[in-house]
């Protein structure tokens, strides 16, 4: 037994019949009364393809949306890393200055020596502590004497006549430690080089 939904617009208001089993649904029209069950499901399937794209539109949307979002926080945060890195660069630049004196210091023998042995030993505790504490940021030491010259490292101040071959661009003297942070160099080493001139 078979069951036919009819469906009559009557202004504002909608009756329906039922007849069998199964429901059809014939919506009135202007002209012939009712619409054909065929252009009924065309129209559904033209109305289902339209919510299809529209809800395809709107998940593309979000995806473009938490993209976004992602790339943003990953931008945040690789910023913050180099603001971070960039304040620590500057901070231990400067402290730099601060191992400067302690060479210096050391540097004259003469006057260090007469120093209280107590006394210098813990000012040379304290300097070693200091460079413990670059060393664990990533500075090292850039201190080449003996070395042969490499300008990426080093600055040469003067030149220093020799008239061993074997001896030409060899670092005679550093009158500055050079630094590197992890890896890169931050202040060459400013030395004396040897230059060769034969007959001198």
């Amino acid at each position: 037994m078979a069951y036919f939904l009819f469906m009559k617009k009557d202004k504002n208001k909608e009756t329906t019949e039922e007849m069998g089993d199964n429901e059809v649904v014939f919506e009135e029209d202007e002209e012939s009364g009712f619409l054909s069950s065929i252009e009924q499901v065309k129209k559904l399937r033209d109305k289902l393809k339209a919510c299809q794209a529209e809800k395809q539109e709107y998940l593309d949307g979000w995806q473009r949306a938490r993209a976004d979002i992602q790339n943003l926080k990953k931008e945040q945060a690789s910023e913050r890393e180099k603001t971070v890195k960039f304040a620590q660069e500057d901070l231990l630049f400067e402290l730099l200055s601060v191992t400067d004196s302690f060479t210096m210091a050391f540097a004259d023998k003469d006057a260090w020596g007469k120093v209280d042995q107590n006394w210098r030993q813990g000012i040379e505790y304290i300097y070693a502590q200091l460079k413990g504490v670059l060393e664990k940021n990533g500075i090292t030491e850039i201190s080449p004497l003996g070395e042969k010259f490499d300008h990426n490292e080093h600055t040469s101040i003067e030149a220093i006549s020799t008239d061993d071959e074997k001896e030409n661009e060899i670092v005679a003297e550093v009158v500055q430690n050079g630094y590197r942070l992890r890896g890169k160099v931050i202040r060459p080493a400013r030395v004396k080089v040897t230059q060769y001139k034969p007959g001198e």
